[in-house]
């Protein structure tokens, strides 16, 4: 009898018990970069045999009561309108595209983050779009010498000249339409702000 490389309901499981674990560890708020695709990893899929395509999708909707999601894009991409291979549309489109998504099966999606923003016309283009229907959009912009000089980047000329994202629930999920969106830079810059505020975050 063949058995499966990975169980997918014991992942499901374990991964959403160990979120809410150290949610209570970090004071009641935790930013968690989700890498890979939430809706098709069908790479992970192929190399762990038993791998759901949807597995890491449907660990969140157990902790739907207390995720709330950002969506972060790099202006750069915008710019290049660079377009994600395996579906056929560019990144700007997946944004819009993977709100619906977790809407359609109730996951709250707080806002959009633009990355590495310069006032590039295209994205402010893309940034009236959002507005338009009602979606809080905030700016990222590039730090000089990250990611090495650390005290410029926990300064006011670093990660302090950024937006602060408000979000309301414990569990931010910060996801991208692809790699190189700034998920990880978005983290850190949270925990910059809520730290200022006085908010216990990790």
């Amino acid at each position: 009898m063949n058995r499966p490389g990975f169980d997918s309901q014991k992942y499901i499981q374990l991964q959403s018990e160990n979120i809410r674990k150290r949610i209570a560890q970090f004071g009641g708020k935790l930013y968690l970069e989700f890498g890979g695709k939430l809706f098709d990893d069908y790479h992970a899929s192929r190399v762990l045999p038993g791998f759901e395509p949807d597995s890491k999708l449907r660990m969140l909707m157990k902790l739907s009561d207390r995720v709330e999601i950002v969506i972060v894009i790099n202006a750069n991409d915008i710019v290049k309108n660079k377009m994600r291979s395996d579906i056929g549309i560019s990144y700007d489109e997946d944004v819009l595209r993977l709100k619906e998504a977790f809407e359609n099966l109730g996951l709250y999606v707080g806002s959009v983050c633009l990355t590495h923003y310069v006032n590039q016309p295209s994205v402010n283009s893309f940034k009236s779009k959002l507005k338009k229907r009602g979606i809080k959009v905030y700016q990222h912009y590039v730090i000089e010498g990250y990611p090495h000089s650390v005290d410029t980047i926990i300064s006011e000329k670093g990660f302090g000249k950024n937006d602060y994202i408000e979000t309301t629930r414990p569990l931010v999920v910060i996801t991208a339409p692809g790699p190189g969106s700034g998920k990880m830079a978005t983290c850190l810059s949270q925990l910059y702000h809520e730290n200022k505020r006085g908010i216990k975050a990790g």
